[in-house]
């Protein structure tokens, strides 16, 4: 999948071509929200005037349908799998209003909402005959860039009221009636409460075309947050997700391999108690009847930029995932050995210097923006912006923490070092290898500076207050200038970028100055 920044101008993507993914070893395409054939049915098998022909908002329905049509057309040809996602409940404006739903249309057990749901499901499937399946998730409702519907859910934690019914529902009429595939994400619903994830499992009989979607690790894809405690439960497949170009970790903007950490386990998880699973070879190994396969999310998450100029650095995680999906018998390292040989060219020694220079980069991110311990908030910046690190109340783990921001620097710096003694197969390449591996660095300096200076606030220390911001300006100095020597780089962080950052880094750095 690629996901779009909603609302914003669409990316330009290889991964939006089916031809490309396919030859990277998936065999399915997720099209993200706003491609979802909920937003272009017509409903004309419940009513004519929900969309009537010749209005603004039917031009609108038909021409996504138009766009849609090419995309899963684009796939058959291509050999893959098409699949869409959507949110979950999602009716148009003119539907609620009409039909007086606007008090129950979010209640999934509802006979009124299950009745448009089942109308709504039957007119996807027999407007967009290439589709194979559907993705739902009722985590969250986005409504960016769908002017002309509504979307709601009660309850949706609730095994009972909400997210049984609604499981129930859609496996009868997509996989039942139309052997169709369904998808149904644990996304802020049932992802983190083992009891829930338990009583939806034991609630929904199993399908061979019903799919439960996980994220490997807990809540959002931050480094640090634990291994989903529901993956291996239950009785349902198990689809893993996966994603390639971190949005709280640069996009893409820099170095930065999870492939392996996912795959094997993260260093993050070895203190985790014996007997818990801690990676997704684990559930290949220990529960291959649950192991449905890999769901990468190549491109998107998260909000605004950076925006990368060169997709290498996600690419290297789609294409590993990808290939150990088709065979988890096959190692990690053999895997990475082959994206070094087969899509970079890189020979010999060389082929070495790279997998060092991915693990290091891993390792370089979870010290410099956490800790292996998890000391830090992993919300204190994301996207484009830096926000501004509390200390740690604890005295002996605010000191672990600074030890990691300094190991993290000098990872960084062996990260560049190995991009520059590297023979690239050609200089585009080098150039967004070397000029990334910079980037990396001098964002994780102006990181490191704004905990070190959190620190010496905490501890009224105004000569270290002043130090620190020196280096907080340098630090800042440096990463705007990385543009007037390279060409192909992502674009910037911000210090102006405020959007879901609490304690934004730069107004603080400013009053204390």
């Amino acid at each position: 999948m690629v996901h779009h920044n909603p609302g914003e101008k669409l990316y330009e993507t290889a991964y939006e071509k089916p031809e490309v993914i396919k030859k990277m070893g998936f065999n399915g395409k997720v099209y993200y929200l706003f491609d979802s054939p909920t937003l272009a049915i017509n409903w004309e098998s419940v009513d004519p005037e929900i969309f009537p022909v010749g209005s603004a908002e039917r031009a609108w329905v038909d021409a996504k349908a138009k766009r849609i049509k090419q995309q899963h057309a684009s796939c058959r040809a291509a050999g893959i799998q098409t699949m869409a996602m959507a949110d979950l409940v999602l009716f148009p404006k003119k539907l609620i209003n009409k039909y007086g739903l606007e008090k129950i249309y979010g209640d999934p057990s509802h006979p009124q909402t299950q009745k448009y749901l089942r109308a709504q499901i039957g007119e996807m499937f027999d407007q967009f005959p290439d589709l194979d399946g559907i993705v739902v998730r009722i985590g969250e409702t986005y409504l960016h860039d769908a002017p002309y519907h509504r979307g709601h859910i009660r309850n949706k934690t609730s095994p009972e009221k909400t997210i049984i019914p609604l499981m129930q529902l859609l496996r009868e009429e997509v996989c039942v009636k139309r052997s169709k595939d369904l998808v149904f994400r644990t996304w802020m619903s049932f992802d983190k409460n083992l009891a829930a994830y338990k009583r939806v499992s034991q609630g929904v009989e199993p399908h061979a075309k019903l799919v439960i979607a996980i994220k490997h690790c807990e809540g959002d894809f931050h480094r640090a947050n634990p291994f989903s405690k529901v993956i291996g439960e239950g009785r349902h497949k198990q689809l893993i997700e996966v994603q390639c170009a971190r949005e709280y970790e640069g996009k893409g903007a820099y170095p930065n391999y999870i492939a392996h950490g996912v795959i094997e386990g993260f260093e993050e998880y070895q203190d985790m108690p014996a007997g818990k699973m801690r990676s997704i070879r684990e559930l290949v190994e220990t529960k291959p009847d649950l192991f449905a396969g890999i769901w990468t999310w190549t491109r998107g998450g998260g909000w605004n930029g950076p925006y990368i100029t060169n997709e290498m650095w996600c690419d290297v995680n789609a294409w590993v995932m990808a290939q150990w999906a088709a065979d988890p018998s096959k190692s990690e390292e053999f895997l990475l050995a082959r994206y070094a040989k087969e899509r970079l060219q890189l020979k010999g020694v060389d082929i070495t210097k790279f997998r060092k220079l991915c693990l290091l980069s891993a390792d370089a991110v979870l010290r410099g923006r956490n800790s292996i311990q998890g000391d830090m908030n992993p919300w204190w910046t994301r996207d484009q912006g830096i926000g501004y690190p509390p200390a740690h109340k604890d005295a002996e783990k605010q000191q672990r923490n600074l030890k990691q921001k300094d190991e993290a620097i000098r990872k960084w710096k062996e990260v560049v070092s190995l991009a520059e003694g590297i023979q690239w197969a050609d200089e585009e390449t080098r150039e967004f290898a070397v000029s990334s591996s910079y980037y990396g660095l001098y964002l994780y300096e102006i990181y490191r500076a704004l905990v070190y200076l959190s620190d010496a606030e905490a501890r009224k220390d105004i000569a270290g207050v002043k130090q620190w911001i020196g280096q907080y300006d340098a630090a800042w100095a440096r990463y705007q200038a990385l543009p007037e020597k390279y060409n192909k780089l992502s674009t910037l962080y911000t210090k102006e970028f405020k959007r879901h950052i609490r304690n934004h880094a730069d107004t603080k750095v400013n009053s204390l100055r």
